[in-house]
């Protein structure tokens, strides 16, 4: 004799598989990587980006060195170690949004090569959309959004990345924006037209 309890769990509301889900969603899931110096304009384009998408009625989320590292990834530093391991554990969250057919933006500095393609490798080339957000150090300075460069400047920041520690440029990005020379209008254009044919359903 079956219980109450027995049918509390129906077969046809057991988890979905993620196509199922971007069904669900009518979308198709995708992690878009921004990375490029702090101050290049990542935050402000993945913000951007989250809103635009809303707006036409997508499901996204947006992941960054602030929210993660106050929560996820409190007590990291910036050693080489400890990057290595903000980016593998972005890369694993981001892996399982995509999983439940989210759209995710992340931004993210990913100075090196070798974090860059740990990311590819977790998430899977097919699910991943790299952005270079390109300017100068010097520009990224004079914008100094956060007071990162001022501190760094007074000895206040620890391998501080383009100055203390190299950042690699990206070689195999799908789109690179140049907000040095292009207005914030025009560089979340080219990255809406990146973003958007990849995460409409056919």
């Amino acid at each position: 004799m079956s219980t109450p309890s027995d049918n509390l769990f129906p077969t046809d509301h057991l988890l979905r598989s993620r196509a199922e889900r971007e069904v669900l969603l009518r979308q198709r899931a995708v992690v878009v990587w921004l990375c490029g110096l702090s101050g290049s304009g990542k935050t402000t384009l993945a913000n951007a980006l989250d809103r635009r998408l809303a707006a036409a009625g997508f499901a996204s989320a947006v992941l960054d060195g602030d929210n993660v590292r106050n929560g996820l990834n409190r007590g990291l530093g910036f050693s080489d170690d400890d990057r290595r391991e903000n980016i593998r554990r972005v890369a694993e969250v981001s892996r399982l949004f995509v999983q439940s057919g989210l759209i995710v933006i992340n931004s993210f500095i990913t100075p090196r090569h070798e974090l860059r393609d740990l990311a590819r490798e977790i998430i899977g080339a097919g699910d991943l959309l790299e952005v270079h957000v390109e300017a100068s150090f010097e520009t990224c300075a004079r914008r100094d959004p956060k007071g990162l460069y001022a501190k760094a400047g007074a000895g206040g920041v620890a391998s501080f990345t383009g100055r203390d520690s190299a950042f690699e440029p990206p070689t195999r990005s799908d789109l690179v924006l140049h907000t040095e020379r292009e207005s914030p209008t025009e560089s979340l254009e080219r990255l809406w037209a990146l973003v958007h044919p990849r995460v409409v359903r056919a």
